[in-house]
């Protein structure tokens, strides 16, 4: 016997096509995680205190170092004013959304959340014993209206799960859209969980504007970061929650069950990173940028519509206009399979109804790698138009 709830659930897209792409040699643009190591002072800083620090388990709370680091980096980047008592550190943001959710949501509870969406955010909901309503976002701007939102809450919605920048549409909402979404949860007394581990993989255009900065959100918000965004070292899965004191206490209960603790060294090594002066945050995005762009314009050269990307790894490929007349799953298991290179449907990223009309793509890469993902599309897109 299993747990019909999640023994159910496909295998990740993400899985899925990594999976894909070794099978068939393929180029994988699909997951998304970068093919660089890594800031080596951190890796190394990781190191020395594997060998020198402390192996033991730390605080469930986060090593008192990395707490204040978190806290730190938010007053200097964003202009929060956090006191290291309300970080809590988890294994990655996966395992901040899961503490989040299971230690807010009671039975019965409604939770709205915008799709296209990360697919944790449901199945965690439906876990905790909540209810799970959505709000269908559109390209290309996937904009929040105020209607939508408001038809999707009811006298029993009791969060929202909203994700800035948006993956997979590479979207960073303006101040305007976020007030909408502040507007709501005041109006309706929401606790706001805020997905924002892409906050500094952002080009300035919209600037990242965190949720909690609005007024009367930083009592309700929850949110969410990750150190494997911030220095492109995903396998290490360290993330933190900084909510209120009374939001911590019931996310840290939560928490103690499902980790408990996070690797010292780890930790020691994150704290050491967010230390890094502005120079380091603009010279990653500079180099992101670039990255973005030599994928878009090789892509455009290629015949595909490739629509802005404001921020995270990602960008998106609008497939009709693109002259490509197959759904996006249906596409990007001909591109795997028949041209050897990776990629994500958008449609993956519904719960219902979804979009197939959009493919994602992660530039994180290295040139050989992009170039030699522009060709192997194209490939596919012939193979596609017949």
């Amino acid at each position: 016997m299993t747990n019909r709830l999640l023994g159910d659930l496909p295998t990740t897209i993400f899985e899925v096509m990594s999976e894909l792409a070794k099978t068939h040699g393929a180029v994988n643009l699909g997951q998304g995680f970068p093919d660089s190591p890594g800031p080596e002072d951190i890796r190394r800083a990781a190191a020395e205190a594997a060998v020198d620090g402390d192996n033991q388990y730390p605080s469930m709370m986060g090593l008192p170092a990395l707490r204040e680091a978190v806290a730190a980096h938010y007053h200097r980047r964003q202009g929060l004013s956090i006191d290291p008592a309300q970080v809590l550190v988890t294994c990655g943001a996966t395992e901040a959304l899961a503490a989040a959710i299971l230690g807010l949501v009671e039975p019965g509870d409604e939770v709205v959340m915008f799709q296209p969406l990360y697919d944790s955010y449901a199945p965690m909901v439906r876990r905790a014993g909540g209810v799970a309503k959505f709000v269908t976002l559109s390209p290309p701007d996937w904009r929040i209206t105020a209607e939508a939102l408001e038809a999707a809450i009811t006298d029993r919605t009791r969060m929202v799960i909203f994700n800035n920048p948006l993956n997979p549409s590479a979207v960073v909402y303006d101040r305007d859209q976020l007030q909408v979404l502040a507007d709501a949860c005041l109006r309706h007394d929401l606790i706001a969980i805020c997905d924002e581990v892409w906050e500094e993989i952002v080009f300035g255009d919209p600037p990242f504007t965190p949720l909690w900065t609005l007024p009367g959100m930083a009592d309700r918000c929850v949110k969410i970061g990750s150190a494997g965004k911030i220095f492109s070292l995903t396998g290490w899965k360290i993330g933190w929650t900084l909510a209120s004191p009374p939001l911590t206490k019931a996310i840290a209960k939560a928490h103690q069950f499902l980790t408990f603790t996070i690797a010292p060294p780890l930790q020691a090594a994150v704290a050491v990173g967010l230390a890094k002066d502005a120079t380091y945050f603009s010279g990653m995005q500079a180099e992101f940028r670039r990255s973005r762009d030599r994928l878009t314009a090789g892509l455009r050269d290629a015949g595909f519509v490739v629509a802005p990307s404001q921020g995270t790894y990602f960008l998106t490929v609008d497939l009709p206009a693109s002259g490509i007349p197959m759904a996006d799953d249906a596409f990007a298991l001909l591109a795997v399979k028949e041209a050897g290179v990776a990629s994500i449907p958008v449609s993956a990223f519904y719960d219902r109804d979804p979009v197939k009309t959009v493919l994602r793509l992660c530039y994180a890469k290295k040139d050989t790698t992009l170039d030699s993902g522009i060709e192997r599309l194209a490939k596919a897109r012939r193979l596609a138009a017949g």
